[in-house]
């Protein structure tokens, strides 16, 4: 009791009063915004192996430069969005890009773990997750995770990329 007594009664109390009330605020205000975001579990255990599966199989071939399987993958009526390069609609288009500026130049690592899926009645899936690109053109450039989501669609047992938005 002492220690707060001298805490609250010795030196610039109006000062102490309100870092105090700040503390307690701020303690408060994080507290509250952790526990509105639930933690991420699968909705579907077995959907959500499947399009990590699908991720790897894509990004495997992104990091090798296998242009066929990424055109296999992607959908006629691709939408991509980069925060930085805008829409693309043309898939030909995309996939000369990835070859011109990404083979053998850039490789994509995903953060263990980051990877949510959300099921879309009767279209497929929502992936979210974080990733990051490492340039080979600079080594020494730090790469810092990114988030993004893909739209995949499932047609005839065949899983393919509608849309990607990709946030640098």
């Amino acid at each position: 009791m002492g220690a707060i007594f001298d805490f609250f009664f010795k030196g610039n109390f109006f000062l102490k009063f309100v870092t105090l009330l700040y503390a307690l605020l701020f303690s408060l205000i994080t507290n509250a915004q952790v526990d509105e975001i639930p933690n991420y579990k699968a909705v579907d255990i077995n959907l959500h192996n499947k399009i990590v599966k699908m991720d790897s199989i894509y990004f495997t071939a992104y990091n090798t430069c296998d242009m066929k399987t990424q055109a296999k993958l992607y959908d006629d009526d691709l939408e991509f969005f980069h925060d930085k390069g805008g829409l693309s609609t043309s898939k030909s288009d995309l996939l000369k890009a990835l070859e011109k500026n990404i083979c053998g130049k850039v490789n994509r690592t995903l953060i263990k773990g980051s990877i949510e899926v959300y099921p879309i009645k009767n279209y497929g899936a929502i992936q979210i997750g974080y990733h990051k690109f490492y340039n080979n053109q600079e080594p020494n450039e730090k790469s810092v995770p990114s988030k993004f989501i893909v739209i995949w669609k499932q047609e005839n047992k065949q899983w393919k990329i509608t849309k990607v938005i990709s946030l640098h």
